[in-house]
């Protein structure tokens, strides 16, 4: 029989490398690395690393994994995760690996016309490989122009680096009619007849012109430059999409939208519209992004059906039957934005914050859940001035979700993100139920894994797992998972059967652990679930 000690071990050893903070940590393979940089990833700066090397890491990944899983990850990425940028990239490199999967993913990557833009960006910046956009890659951007309705070749005219124009002059479409002929010209700043435009441009350029008062029912940005009444801007709020209509709350109150009889009902309605939430992807730490967000101006029944909204976009949340710790790292890195540092566009939401609202959703449904904040040390919730020091964690946190003053998952969400800020030691909660001999059979991380100080542990382990064995003997069947908010590309804990590392700030996240914690997962966890995605032939 082969040598076990030699071949057994070479199956499960992982390398254990220094992450961005300095502190030790597991390399992921290069599957599980490409994913949760997909899952995560913005191509933008985020705390400890810049941009450009996000990107070189994609480019250095895709080299080490089949074509076929790039497809999938590039689809799985757009379709469950709600991500833009990174599916687009996968795309492109897909173009030079594999032209049939690249055709055969191209519309379900590319399903809006932004989506179209940020490829032919990828494409011409040369990141890629050439800055040429190929042929195929040409006809299958002239496909998707020539089959568009009205309603996407307007909204792909918004926008540039490049715009729409652009895109027509690199490509060169062959109009299917005479609509489109004339659309298209009416985009390159060429001749066109008014009459040719299709019905809504026409409504538009008439609406600009001033031949009529009725406002089109068109995208927001073509709208907004002109002089607008407070009861056009509200034909804007009843005619635009979900999306437009919560981004835009305090936009429509400073136009006085609110002061209109009614309005403040219509657009509560609207936005609680179940069909239209489905349909707008809306990701739960946008909801909260917006929340954070609204002006004074803007309607109590407006804040109101915004919670409404949230209830619904954690319809993915679990049902947890067995006892559940969720660990909360609410470290000084965590403070950064989610979605990355990018010059005029960085979110205001920060990891801690899409953190404290995962872990305040589990608790809603759940509310046997214990949470537990961290950085270098346990943090407790100051509730009430009255409350006395020795208070244990737990009763604070009783307090919080139970206190008639903090019913809202926003509000409680932002309690927890004021705490902390110090460095990290991803070992603390677990190191603080092993002290108490407490008993599990879920624990759940919400982090960017950059732990450094926990470094007196053995040199082959991270203090994280050195804990997490020690509580595995007092509970041989608990397991843990690993949610890492940001695009890193290694763990504290590596892949195994009691374990699985997740990447992502959607709601994917909660399907994933409600299969994970019922043992319906692949002993490849995630990586299967990618495997899982059929393309289309």
């Amino acid at each position: 029989m082969a040598n076990q000690t030699i071949f057994a071990s070479q199956a499960t050893k992982n390398k254990l490398i220094s992450n961005e903070a300095g502190g030790r940590a597991f390399q992921l393979d290069d599957r599980q690395a490409l994913a949760q940089l997909a899952a995560t990833g913005t191509l933008n700066h985020t705390f400890y690393q810049n941009a450009q090397a996000q990107l070189e890491q994609v480019l250095a990944f895709t080299q080490n994994v089949e074509p076929t899983f790039i497809a999938k990850t590039a689809v799985y990425t757009r379709k469950n995760n709600h991500m833009k940028d990174m599916p687009v990239l996968l795309l492109a490199i897909l173009s030079h690996r594999d032209q049939a999967l690249f055709k055969a993913v191209f519309p379900l990557v590319i399903d809006n016309g932004k989506q179209l833009r940020n490829f032919v960006q990828i494409m011409r910046s040369g990141a890629v490989q050439r800055k040429s956009l190929g042929s195929l890659p040409k006809k299958m951007i002239n496909q998707w122009l020539i089959n568009a309705s009205e309603n996407q070749l307007l909204a792909a005219n918004i926008g540039n680096q490049p715009s729409l124009a652009d895109v027509l002059k690199m490509t060169h479409p062959k109009p299917k009619d005479v609509a489109q002929d004339a659309f298209f010209a009416y985009v390159l700043g060429k001749k066109y007849e008014l009459e040719q435009l299709p019905v809504k441009v026409q409504a538009l350029e008439k609406f600009r012109q001033g031949l009529t008062q009725d406002v089109p029912d068109l995208p927001m940005q073509l709208l907004t430059n002109l002089s607008l009444s407070a009861q056009q801007w509200a034909e804007i709020a009843k005619n635009g999409g979900w999306q437009m209509l919560r981004m835009n709350l305090n936009t429509f109150a400073r136009h006085g939208v609110f002061q209109i009889e009614g309005m403040d009902n219509v657009i509560a309605n609207k936005l609680q519209d179940q069909d239209m939430i489905r349909k707008s992807r809306v990701l739960p730490y946008q909801l909260m992004a917006t929340w954070a967000a609204l002006d004074d101006a803007v309607p109590q029944i407006v804040r109101q059906a915004l919670e409404q909204v949230m209830q619904a976009a954690l319809e993915n949340v679990p049902r947890l039957t067995s006892r559940v710790v969720v660990a909360i790292d609410v470290s000084g890195s965590m403070a950064s934005p989610v979605t990355g540092y990018r010059k005029g566009t960085t979110s205001k939401l920060r990891c801690v914050d899409v953190a404290s609202l995962f872990a305040c959703a589990l608790k809603q449904v759940n509310p046997e859940i214990e949470i537990m904040p961290f950085d270098t040390q346990l943090h407790s919730l100051n509730i009430t001035e009255n409350e006395s020091d020795q208070a244990s964690l737990f009763a604070r946190l009783k307090q919080v979700f139970y206190s008639s003053k903090t019913r809202s998952i926003f509000e409680v969400a932002k309690q927890f993100a004021a705490l902390g800020g110090g460095g990290t030691d991803c070992s603390i909660p677990l190191k603080r139920l092993n002290r108490d001999q407490t008993a599990i059979d879920l624990m759940i991380y919400f982090s960017d894994n950059e732990s450094w100080a926990d470094q007196l542990r053995p040199r082959h382990k991270t203090g994280m797992l050195y804990e997490w064995d020690i509580l595995k003997q007092r509970c041989p069947e608990a397991k843990l998972v690993c949610v890492d908010l940001q695009p890193y590309t290694h763990t504290q804990v590596p892949e195994r059967t009691d374990t699985i590392n997740i990447g992502g700030f959607s709601d994917e996240v909660f399907r994933l652990i409600d299969l994970f914690a019922q043992g319906k997962m692949h002993s490849d966890h995630w990586v299967n679930e990618i495997e899982k995605i059929e393309l289309p032939t």
